[in-house]
This record gives structure tokens, sequence and C-alpha cells, in this order.
């Protein structure tokens, strides 16, 4: 295969640097984008690329472009391709899909409707067709701009910044290929060529090091990877394949032999990150190569054996914390006095989201710049480590200017008074109607965009994600500014405090852990005991806001069969069943929620031959007919806004899809039984034949508490019966 098209990603800033190093492995950059180069090669540059790219984060096999202004004609864009010659019928395939427009609006959506005219375009006369996995044969990359869609072969098959070697991370992990163009910006290949040493004098995990040595000595980054995504993709070329393997093995045994001398040294004050690094450089086959200790930045010393000049690069904290940033001052002063001391005649490259502290080290940079670290934007500062840029000693008022003030301090102060005012109107409220969990803050402010929940004597912070007009810096010192203030006010300790940011949810990620903390612990509410855990999951197990329609069902299921379908953790199913509820049949798809559910039911006593939680799709058993102890009295019905997990056969659009799910609900509802229906789409409208159908209330106003009545969209609810 020649002339293919190809699109190569990577992290937002070094577009250019890729380009350069695309062109020495064959594939002749076209043009740059945002995060990305499109270029033309062959099947051969393709391959070279996965293999050697260090900057880069996925290689694409551009197929076509085709029309998308709506799903319709998505669809049969996409069907309209030979998937015969990538996928076989047998065959599995995962779609990965970005962007929307005014028809797509759910990248899920998206993602179906490829995933559908991939299915739909190979199924055969007998049924056989492939089937979605997520360790797939074939990896479709639809990136969706505005009314087009490029369809791709993702040839990595996972970001290829993950070179194998790195399974642990440390604080604020770098990412290889990052580390990669910092390396590349501050000029390491050409101080290694001439026999230069590096150090990283707050290495971390030893992500810098290991990236410097594996470029000295010229070893392909995707060397240790298990698997690349092209190996069971029709079009693959195993002979082709088979010779860049070996070049590359060959390479790797000769540049070892050349950098016999080659020593990279890393310090870090933390012993639990020097082991982690110790980890990584044993799998990256570094030992006696890369050398880390635990050593603080003011001890800094370099080995007697080396001789001549090197690199110091670091990444030095950022502070994302207000009290954090306070000593990062401090801490690059100490950074500059000991390069000065112990590294005469050297390069320095500091990378860091605080350049403002630059200054700090006393060295006068000569070459700067942007990049970003993720979604915040940061800065390589360079210098060179002599008399010549050195500057001047600061006094000791001068030295206290060094901490930047804090922009509008008023604004904490403002919030500060908030929290107060809530706390006293709400605290007492809380106390008297016997509420352990409450919200105390719901964006009242709009320069702070987050909500405050209080759990007992924990802390539960969900910053609302910033839309891409407010710098990403200014949010982040906004969100500093709170977390200082919250503590204090509050009067609990900084570890009481969990922290998320809360944006735009798709597929699975409400089920996928964020932490593995396992801190658990228990609250009450209306005399029900509840599990709630504040770290590991993007919800906490208890929706707050629903804490009103859980009384109201506690108070009307005595002598009650009931359904809770979407069951969550089973909050409601516990509620109905201390409330008296004969019996109870709880439904989720996902494992973890269920077993939560089980949990919590056997908190409470509750037996669990009675109250039954089982993992099903919802979607699916609602579909099903109906037997005769299927029916129920009080059914409890809150689906998510969209979802299209793996575990669905179908994908579930609430505002789309609610008639169908609200009938079939009725059909597993007595005669003079009741339907509970919520469901938090803030721009949901129901549809009007059910009002014909049926005889339907909404009781929205009566299911939001004092602490929620700042916020009525929150949810909406329904009482739905049949009619007479």
């Amino acid at each position: 295969m020649s002339n293919l098209t190809f699109f190569i990603s990577c992290p937002k800033g070094i577009e250019y640097l890729l380009a350069d190093e695309l062109r020495e492995l064959g594939v002749e950059p076209v043009r740059n984008t945002p995060a990305g180069v499109w270029g033309k090669g062959d099947l051969a540059a393709g391959y070279r690329a996965c293999l050697w790219s260090r900057l880069a984060n996925r290689v694409i096999l551009h197929l076509a472009e085709v029309d998308a202004e709506s799903g319709d004609q998505l669809y049969d864009g996409v069907h309209g391709l030979d998937w015969s010659q990538h996928l076989a019928v047998t065959g599995t395939f995962k779609v990965m899909f970005s962007g929307q427009n005014r028809a797509i609006r759910h990248t899920q959506y998206g993602a179906q409707r490829v995933k559908d005219a991939v299915v739909d375009r190979l199924r055969t006369a007998d049924g056989k067709r492939p089937s979605v996995a997520s360790d797939p044969d074939l990896l479709i990359s639809a990136r969706l701009h505005r009314g087009r869609l490029a369809v791709g072969i993702d040839l990595g098959g996972d970001s290829l910044h993950k070179r194998g070697y790195r399974t642990e991370k440390g604080i604020a992990p770098l990412k290889e290929n990052l580390a990669a163009a910092l390396l590349l910006r501050a000029g390491w290949p050409e101080i290694a060529a001439n026999g230069g040493h590096l150090v990283d004098p707050m290495c971390g995990s030893g992500t810098l090091l290991i990236e410097a040595a594996m470029m000295a000595q010229d070893l392909a980054p995707g060397r240790q990877r298990p698997r690349f995504g092209f190996e069971r993709w029709l079009g693959h070329q195993p002979e082709t394949w088979l010779s860049l393997r070996q070049e590359a093995e060959r390479r790797a045994h000769e540049g070892k032999e050349k950098t016999r001398q080659l020593k990279l040294a890393g310090f870090d004050q933390d012993r639990a990150v020097i082991a982690t690094a110790w980890r990584n450089i044993q799998r990256a086959g570094l030992e006696g190569v890369v050398h880390v200790e635990c050593r603080a930045v003011s001890e800094l010393a370099l080995p007697d054996t080396w001789e001549g000049r090197g690199l110091v690069l670091t990444n030095p904290p950022y502070g994302e914390r207000l009290s954090e940033r306070r000593e990062l001052a401090a801490l690059y002063g100490e950074l500059g006095e000991a390069v000065k001391r112990a590294c005469q005649g050297w390069r320095l490259g500091v990378f860091t989201g605080a350049p403002e502290y630059g200054k700090a080290l006393g060295l006068r940079s000569d070459k700067r710049y942007k990049l970003f670290n993720g979604k915040l934007p940061a800065t390589l500062l360079l210098f060179q480590v002599d008399e010549a840029s050195a500057m001047r000693p600061h006094t000791p008022e001068e030295e206290g200017s060094l901490t930047p003030r804090i922009r509008h301090p008023e604004r904490a102060e403002m919030l500060a008074n908030r929290l107060r005012k809530n706390l006293k109107a709400l605290g007492g409220w809380a106390r008297k109607q016997g509420i352990e969990c409450y919200r105390l803050y719901d964006a009242d402010m709009p320069e702070f965009a987050m909500a405050i929940d209080l759990y007992g004597d924990q802390v539960h912070v969900q910053e609302y994600a910033p839309p891409k007009s407010v710098d990403t810096r200014a949010a982040l010192e906004r969100l500093a500014e709170a977390l200082a203030v919250i503590p204090e006010v509050l009067g609990v300790p900084a570890t009481a405090i969990s922290c998320k940011q809360r944006s735009r949810q798709s597929g699975t990620q409400q089920y996928e852990k964020q932490s593995s903390t396992g801190e658990f612990f228990t609250v009450h509410e209306h005399g029900c005991a509840l599990r709630v855990n504040l770290r590991d999951y993007l919800d906490t197990g208890l929706f707050l806001d629903h804490r009103p329609v859980r009384h109201w069902l506690q108070q009307q299921a005595r002598g009650k069969r009931f359904l809770n379908l979407f069951c969550y953790t089973g909050a409601a199913t516990v509620h109905a069943a201390v409330g008296g509820a004969t019996r109870s049949l709880s439904l989720d798809m996902s494992k973890t929620y269920v077993n939560w559910a089980r949990e919590n039911l056997a908190l409470n006593g509750l037996d669990d031959r009675r109250h039954q939680v089982e993992q099903q799709d919802c979607l699916q058993w609602l579909a099903q007919p109906a037997t005769p102890d299927q029916v129920f009295d009080l059914v409890f019905m809150d689906p998510p806004t969209f979802s299209n997990s793996a575990r669905m056969r179908d994908v579930l659009d609430i505002q789309k899809d609610h008639p169908q799910l609200i009938r079939q609900a009725m059909d597993r509802l007595s005669s003079d039984g009741l339907l509970v229906f919520s469901n938090n789409f803030r721009r949901f409208q129901l549809d009007e034949a059910l009002e014909q159908a049926f005889e339907i209330r909404e009781v929205t106003r009566d299911t939001l508490d004092k602490d929620f009545q700042r916020n009525p969209r929150i949810h909406r609810c329904w009482h739905i019966r049949h009619r007479v």
C-alpha cells in the first residue's frame, strides 16, 4: 500500500516537532492541525511511526471522509465503505468517536451509528456479524467536525504514549510523549551525542530519565508494547512489520554498545515515588543506566565520576492548592541555588504550570516554549547556568514579592461569607429534620462554579467543568481559593475534603472508578443506613436531590410490591423496604452497583429472599413479557440521560426513548399502582401522547428539599397511574 493518508495526533503544542519527526520516519507532513499532523506515506511508514514516534498519541490510517449532517447521513456514509477489506465477519471491533454537531450531540450516539453501519454492511444472510469488544481486532476512529466525518483505522490500537514500562504512576505523572518533547526542546539529543549527562532533581516516577535514556540509546519507544492495533487488521503486512521489528532490535543492540558510559540520575524526596521509579526503570531494562535515590532538592550533587557538562531537566509541582502555591517560591529558590552550586556550565530546563515563579531561580531564561500538560497550560523555561545568566540576589522584601498575590482575594472571602450564610440557614434545618447529608452550596456565585455537599463530617466538592472560554489557569486558581477557605469555614481538616470535576458523562463513565481508596462509610437518612464513598467513583452512592422522593416512597410502601429500575446503589429500595414493602426487585446493569445495593439492604437487616437485587439491562428486561410475579404496586424509575454501555444491547436516549420506557414500565404496574418517574435531563419534555394514555401529575416541586430549592431543575418528577 502506497500513498496512504495518515492523521497522527499528539499533545497540543508539539505539532511542529511531530512533523519533523514524521519526516524522518517516512511520513511526509501535509498540514498541521491543533494537536495533530496530516501526512502521506506507505504502510511501512505508518508502521514505523507506530514503532518509533516518541511524540505521537495515535496513528490513524485515513479511509474516507463522509457527510454527517445527521445520524442517518452518517450511517449511510459509513455503510458505503467496503469494510470487508479490514474486518472479518466473525471479527471484533470498537469505535472511538469524537466531535458533535446539531444533530449528533452525544459521542455515544455517533459511535452507535458507526457501529450499526459496520455491522449491517458485514452481516451475512445466515446472521453472522462482527461484534463489539474491549480488546478488538480493529479499532475504528471516527472524528466528526461540523458536517463531515473522518473515518479511519487506529493502527496503534491504544495511545502510543504508553510504552509499557510505566504501570504505576507518581503524583502528577508526566506523559511519556510530552517528556520526549521536553527533552527535544531542551536539546538533549545533541547533549547526549557529545557525552553529556542528565539530572532530574525532582524526578517523580522517572519518566523524563527513562525517555532520555531510550532516546540516547536509540531504543524504539514502541519496542516493549505487547501488541499494536494493526496486527489483527485484515490489511496487515506481517513481512513488512517483521522487518521493522528486526531493524529496531539491531539498532537497540548497537545503541547500547555505543552508549556504555551513559549515566542519568534522578532524585526525589518522596521514598514511595522513588520506589515506583526504580520499578519503572527495571521494566524499561535500564538498570545501570538510570540511577535514582531519595534526596531533597537542596542536597543536589553530581557523582564524582561524572566529567563534562550536561542537562538538568525537571518538572516541579505546580501548586494546585493555594497553600501549596505559597511554598513554590521557596522551592524554586532552592532549585536555583542547588543548580548554580553543582552544575555550572550546564543547561537547565524547568517545565512548569507556574512560570511566574521562574525568577525565583535567580537565572535569566533564554528560551520559553508554550506547551500543555494535559489541559493545563504550561511553559518550558530554558537557562544557561553561568555567571552571565545569573540575576542579582533578591532583598528580603523582594523575596516576599516572588509569591504572586492572589488575584482579587476578596473573591475567596465572598465565598467564605456565602458558606457561613448557607450553613446558618441550612444547618439548623438539617438538624431538625435529622438529615446528615445535604447540599450546602450549588454554584451560588458564578466565580465559584461548584457544588459542596456535607456527608456528616466529610465534605464532597464537585467542580463543574469550566466552559472553553474560561482560562484553565484562572479556573484552577479559583478552585485553589475555594479549597483554601472551605476547611476554615466548616471547621474540618483538609483531609476530610474530596474534590472532583463534574463534566458531561458518556457510556459507562458513571460506573468507572476514579480512585481505589475503598473509603466507604455509613450515613443515615430517615431511619435508613446507607453506605457512601466520596472518593472512588464519580457519584457518591447517594443522590442527595432525591432525598424527598425516597422519603415519600418509604411512607407509601407499606404492604406493597416495589420495583426499582436503574436502581443504582438501591437507596430507594432500602427506604421502601424499611417502610414495609412486602417484597422488592431492584435492577441495574452495573455489577459494582448491584453489589453495593445488596450491601445497603444487608446493612439494614433486610431479607434478601424478599428483597432481591439483580444485574440486568433494564431495557432488555422491560422488553420481555411480564410474568405473574413481575407485577408491582409501586415502581420507581430514574434512568440516566444517555447510555450506550457495552453491556446494553441498545442505546438509551431518555428524551427519545422515555415514551416506550414508561409504557413498558406501566405494563409491570398493577391496575391501582403508581409509577414514580424521574430524570435529570435539563431540557426534558414529556411526550404529550403519554398524557392521553395515562393519568400523569408532575410533582417536581414537592420533591425538592430546602437545600435544592436554589436549583429547581436538578431533576423533574412525575406520578403516573393507569386511567380508570
